[in-house]
């Protein structure tokens, strides 16, 4: 007759078999994840079975989301976004933010520069042409939104035309426009009917950046020849800063409606609007030809 004590076959299977056993749901220690327990079936030194639990946690099914990035600025609206690009652009000379190396004898303080009347007169010219197109591609309105941009008080056509007449009246032939004024029109023109929010990008460079430096640039250059003359260029019909102000929101709310890479591109046109403005710039230090 067999021992009492002798195991069996199915006991010893019995012994190291491993049960996977769940946790009830109703755990009130476990919240969202399901965690089992491993449980161990083992003899203990009497013959009897014992109990070892061992807990295996799940890794969860989801993960941490990547934090999102923010643009410098972002926070307070796409008009900063592009504020802050265009001042990296800039010469320390030109903004305390600026970190472009100053290569161009414009890109130096303007109280080195050594401008002429014939030069600036160029520059005026050349000037119009582009405030005329940004006035016709607005009016036109390719697309819809452009339209928001109409009569915000900020064109120059108009006062620039009164500043040539001036310089008529002092006896100056007034040129035709030259090639920097020329290829800069063009090239508005064929961005506005395609790439919007490029034009955009030029748009708010061209009126706001002749708010800020471009102001100080007339008032240095009409010291030194002009005899201190204001041109109409610098005069605005009410509250400067109001008028900024509305724009501002304007621009901000068509770009609410853009993709992070729309928005992306419209800052890298950055670098071509500086480049385009750049040279027209550099006309008021030309000599007569």
């Amino acid at each position: 007759m067999a021992s009492l004590n002798s195991i069996s076959p199915s006991q010893s299977l019995f012994n190291k078999t491993l049960f996977m056993v769940p946790t009830s749901f109703s755990n009130p220690d476990l919240d969202s994840c399901f965690l089992p327990k491993r449980v161990l079936f083992a003899k203990n030194p009497v013959g009897i079975s014992s109990v070892r639990t061992k807990v295996v946690p799940l890794i969860s099914a989801t993960t941490a989301e990547k934090p999102k990035k923010r643009y410098p600025g972002e926070s307070k609206g796409f008009v900063e976004e592009m504020r802050f690009v265009a001042m990296k652009l800039h010469t320390r000379d030109q903004a305390k933010e600026g970190e472009k190396v100053s290569k161009e004898p414009q890109e130096g303080p303007v109280a080195e520069w050594e401008p002429t009347v014939e030069g600036y007169l160029r520059f005026l010219v050349d000037s119009k042409l582009v405030y005329d197109t940004l006035d016709t591609i607005i009016a036109k309105a390719v697309f819809p939104f452009y339209a928001e941009f109409s009569n915000t008080g900020l064109e120059r056509s108009e006062p620039l035309a009164k500043d040539l007449e001036w310089y008529k009246e002092q006896g100056f032939v007034i040129p035709e426009p030259s090639s920097p004024g020329i290829t800069y029109a063009r090239y508005l023109e064929e961005i506005s009917e395609k790439d919007p929010q490029a034009f955009i990008c030029h748009f708010y460079n061209m009126y706001f950046a002749h708010t800020a430096g471009g102001r100080m640039i007339g008032r240095k250059v009409a010291e030194k020849i002009l005899n201190n003359k204001e041109l109409e260029f610098y005069k605005w019909e009410g509250d400067l800063s109001q008028l900024l102000e509305n724009v501002r929101e304007k621009l901000n709310k068509v770009a609410e409606s853009w993709s992070r890479e729309e928005k992306n591109h419209c800052l890298e046109e950055t670098k071509k609007s500086f480049k385009h403005s750049g040279e027209i710039l550099r006309l008021i230090l030309s000599r007569r030809q």
